[in-house]
């Protein structure tokens, strides 16, 4: 008797692996039927069908040409995507006999889901795990602008194996300079304080030695009267890491761009730290190298971000107090005053206020769109989808009347946000095109310009996508949305460049760890692609969700080693 499983041996889908493509998911399913004889099927019938654990659709039956050996069927299909297609199984399935009969005579699985990679791109969409994105741009007077916010690094140097602070010159020297920075820039965003040991032997035996150190210049500083909140106050360390000294090599310059390269082969390679060590020792001229750098990892690092101390004195806000209370429209404040008392304040409430009132006091463009700006992000903080609504109907309505006192590109900037917010993203495509076109603005078009470029993403235009993202970035999304554009675009090397980049700048940020993930799964790296994607599913929900049914990781989903990273975070989780 013939086989069960021979009359949809060859059924295939082209291409293998279904894809999203321009809100649409396209391929071709063809095959042949065999005829043997006696044998042959009787009333054959090939059905095709896309289900998930959500949704089934039915996609018909195929037409059979019949040959003189065989039944041959060939049809293209394009789906208008959805959702539950990223999980979702297409099915062949073969029946023959009675047409009544529903129960098929065999069945084969061509696609397991759907790789949406262009849909990871972060456009400001708002998910339960992760931080709320900041959206929107507010036209700012330049008090809060971020060029303001300063950034420095100090070094306390410790002796070879010891924790203890050295009260030397040097030590007291760094201490003034960091008195000297917080007095210029009181407004502390972030104070880290990050212990470090050299790779050196007597360093690296002890794995608290970074932790004490760390703790000691704590204690240093809180002896110098420097005195940090606990909520912009970190204090941590690192072993067995090569991290710092990567940063070190960057500026390192006694090496040709060469030798540096294979440095970095191996610190980006994914092996154990013993093995990085060993490759690194072959290097020819490491020995120099260590005796010039692994000075600097006897130490503390300190990172401090800061900024003056904007706003008001207090004069101008009792005037302002007054004006907020008085219904009459009494006001002794001019609009630079009102803008800046609107820039500096830190609560959306306040702001909301402030902007709101100056709409009857002021024609300008300026308090309708910022107060757009706060309604934007009112809508970011809501879970329930009518109130989200609301407050970008209010937010459009405000954008609209800025509009018509003038034509301004961060209204249009925001009408767009608004829109892609909507999964408008045509519509949103040609406002912030009209407003790249207002304005030379280097800080706007980094941020329009992004947003384009994530959208380019989205509609298909990979390289058009990757000349998007020629900015200096400081936030992870931007690094990432970059790295995709270039892995989507086919160019692994860039792409990787930029996944790395959104690590360093956000290392709880996972997104950079899942694209580090893709690009050692397309080329094959299974033990690279699992390192990888069990960093960036700790870190995040959705990511943990997208790797289970991703198609980009089908060859590595059947192994012990995939399954054991998704167990071991369960079982991190539940801790």
């Amino acid at each position: 008797m013939m086989p069960e499983t021979e009359f949809l041996q060859d059924a295939e889908v082209t291409p293998a692996k279904l894809k999203f493509d321009r809100d649409t998911v396209s391929f071709t399913v063809k095959g042949t039927i065999p005829i043997q004889s006696a044998l042959s099927p009787k009333n054959p019938r090939v059905k095709l069908i896309f289900k998930s654990s959500e949704k089934t659709l039915e996609l018909g039956e195929l037409d059979l040409t019949k040959k003189v050996a065989e039944y041959i069927y060939d049809k293209s299909f394009i789906l208008a995507y959805e959702p539950w297609m990223e999980g979702a199984f297409l099915e062949i399935h073969f029946y023959m006999g009675k047409k009544s009969i529903d129960e098929p005579n065999e069945k084969k699985v061509l696609a397991r889901g759907v790789i949406t990679t262009p849909l990871m791109a972060k456009v400001g969409k708002v998910y339960p795990d992760e931080p709320i994105p900041q959206i929107g741009l507010f036209i700012s007077t330049g008090a809060l602008d971020a060029d303001l916010t300063r950034t420095r690094e100090f070094l306390v140097k410790f002796a070879p194996g010891s924790s203890t602070v050295s009260q030397n010159a040097a030590t007291k020297a760094t201490l003034d300079e960091i008195k000297a920075f917080l007095t210029e820039n009181s407004s502390i965003s972030s104070f880290t304080i990050t212990g470090l040991q050299s790779p050196e032997s007597s360093e690296g035996r002890n794995s608290k030695l970074g932790m004490d150190r760390a703790e000691a210049v704590r204690h240093l500083l809180e002896e110098s009267s420097i005195s940090i909140r606990d909520s912009v106050l970190k204090v941590t360390s690192r072993w067995h890491d090569w991290f710092d000294f990567r940063l070190l090599l960057r500026s390192y310059e006694k090496l040709s761009t060469q030798r540096k390269d294979q440095y970095y082969k191996v610190l980006l390679n994914e092996a154990d730290y013993e093995s990085q060590a060993a490759d690194l020792k072959k290097i020819p001229g490491f020995n120099q190298v260590a005796r010039d750098l692994f000075p600097n990892l006897r130490a503390v690092r300190i990172e401090v971000a800061a900024k003056p101390q904007p706003g008001l004195d207090p004069v101008q806000a009792g005037l302002l107090q007054k004006a907020l209370d008085d219904q009459s429209g009494a006001n002794s404040l001019d609009l630079a005053d009102w803008l800046i008392a609107g820039e500096t304040s830190p609560r959306l409430e306040d702001k909301e206020k402030i902007y709101s009132k100056m709409t009857e006091l002021f024609r300008s463009v300026i308090p309708y769109n910022n107060l757009a700006v706060v309604k934007m992000r009112q809508a970011q903080r809501t879970l329930a989808q009518q109130s989200k609504d609301s407050l970008w109907s209010q937010a459009n309505m405000l954008l609209y009347q800025a509009s018509k006192i003038d034509t301004n590109p961060y209204v249009m900037h925001n009408q767009g946000q608004i829109l892609v917010l909507q999964g408008k993203s045509w519509e949103a495509y040609k406002k912030l095109s009209d407003a790249s076109v207002l304005t030379r603005d280097p800080e706007f078009l980094k941020y329009n310009e992004s947003l384009r470029g994530a959208l380019d993403i989205m509609r298909g235009d990979f390289k058009l996508a990757t000349l998007r993202f020629e900015y200096d970035y400081a936030e992870p999304k931007y690094f990432f949305n970059k790295g995709l554009a270039y892995f989507l675009a086919e160019d692994y090397a860039n792409a990787s460049l930029s996944f790395e980049e959104s690590v360093m700048s956000g290392r709880n940020f996972g997104y950079g760890f899942y694209g580090l993930a893709m690009i050692a799964a397309e080329s094959g790296q299974k033990e690279v692609a699992l390192i990888q994607l069990e960093k960036a599913i700790h870190l995040s929900e959705l990511l943990y969700q997208k790797a289970l049914v991703d198609p980009i990781f089908e060859e590595i989903r059947n192994s012990e080693e995939f399954f054991q990273i998704f167990r071991s975070s369960v079982a991190e989780s539940e801790k």
